[in-house]
């Protein structure tokens, strides 16, 4: 297997934060849905990384802490640009819907009624179009035989039996030791390879930093309620597999219970996160906004943001450079077309649930995500402009 950057050329910071903008003011539908925006839009349409890169990113991405499509624009940030780079891509993706956020809790008011409700469903539609697409896609490519299309379908088979961070890990687990097995007479990797501009030093050194703080950051909680709030969403972004959803219950843990902030309020800025593109993460802005005792506000909304986010990337610098020499092993490249392979797997089984079943409750529902689909694969059209129809869709239908 050979993954590699498939642009001429590296590019620089502002060329990633355009890119990045585009894709945090459009990508609708969580961090499934977010992958198959990467995909189209810096694998298929830009070619920065080829697919099985993206693939293997991917996979690395699911076995850390973190948010994982936030770990995975990071780490494409930082390929093509470098450290700067990989800010411009955090930044660009993350501060269109933490502003959305944080505006929604300083207007403490919900966007409620029978169109608004119809935009919002539009939206979950549109994420099963993009979802599908990927899917599709990354299936041609990287369970080209029999044996991995099988071992996709064990990792299935797994995330159905054992859903969550448990049933990704154990899927993704699972291909990577059928890959050893039944993929060896694959291709051998050449020299060219993925560069992260990362030395196993400052890897160590991130991994080092990530320990520390999530062992110190307890102890000096007490001297303030901002290294209170900094502690509580860096633990929170610490322990979460997959991020989305997961990290929800904890934070909910974190703030609720001591009487941070109302359960109304809690729920109501959940809700919102939901029609915003962008990161699920950002949810700890609109937090760090309502919050009751200081530091709240745009203040607070920083604080959280950049704790809830920063062990995952930690984490991420860390793994990055042993990621390539290991990878380009015989037995590691076996092992890493079988984890490809369990990735599409595991993207097939989100079509279905969460990202259909939420989303595909009517036949009116079925026609327009197939009509979505469409305009996806077929006509090619930008995915910002199937958001748009889409929504306006769902909107449609809510009023029949």
């Amino acid at each position: 297997m050979q993954a590699q950057v498939t642009g001429d050329h590296r590019g620089t910071p502002g060329e990633v934060f355009a890119a990045f903008l585009k894709l945090g003011l459009t990508s609708f539908g969580g961090p499934i849905a977010h992958l198959g925006y990467f995909r189209d839009e810096l694998v298929v349409r830009r070619k920065w990384i080829d697919e099985a890169g993206y693939a293997d990113l991917v996979a690395l991405c699911q076995f850390l802490p973190g948010p994982a499509s936030s770990q995975v624009g990071f780490a494409l940030g930082l390929l093509r640009g470098g450290p700067l780079g990989a800010l411009a891509a955090w930044a660009a993706f993350t501060l269109p819907s933490a502003l959305l956020l944080i505006v929604f809790a300083m207007a403490a008011t919900a966007f409620d009624g029978p169109i608004g409700t119809g935009l919002l469903h539009g939206l979950k539609i549109v994420a099963v179009a993009v979802v599908a697409q990927a899917v599709w896609g990354m299936a041609k490519n990287l369970t080209p035989d029999r044996e991995r299309a099988s071992i996709a379908l064990a990792a299935v088979l797994i995330i159905v039996f054992a859903a969550g961070a448990i049933g990704q890990i154990a899927a993704i687990t699972f291909g990577a030791l059928a890959g050893v097995l039944l993929c060896r007479n694959g291709p051998v990797a050449g020299s060219t390879h993925l560069t992260f501009r990362v030395t196993r030093p400052a890897g160590i050194l991130c991994l080092v930093a990530f320990l520390v703080l999530l062992g110190v950051l307890p102890i000096i909680a007490t001297a303030s309620q901002s290294w209170s709030l900094f502690d509580a969403f860096y633990r929170s972004g610490s322990l979460v597999f997959g991020g989305g959803h997961v990290v929800l219950p904890l934070l909910q843990a974190e703030v609720v219970a001591p009487g941070w902030v109302s359960n109304d309020a809690f729920l109501a800025g959940y809700g919102a996160a939901q029609a915003v593109p962008g990161p699920l993460f950002t949810f700890a802005a609109y937090l760090g906004a309502v919050m009751g005792p200081a530091p709240n506000g745009i203040l607070g909304a920083g604080i959280c943001l950049v704790a809830i986010f920063l062990p995952g990337f930690l984490l991420l610098v860390g793994a990055l450079p042993f990621w390539d020499s290991f990878r380009k092993r015989p037995l590691a490249q076996a092992a890493m077309r079988g984890a490809n392979a369990a990735v599409v797997g595991i993207l097939a089984a989100a079509l279905y649930s969460p990202v259909w079943t939420s989303a595909v409750l009517k036949p009116y529902d079925f026609a327009l995500a197939l009509a979505a689909f469409i305009l996806l694969v077929v006509w090619k059209a930008p995915p910002w402009i199937v958001v748009v129809v889409t929504a306006m869709g769902g909107a449609s239908l809510q009023l029949l």
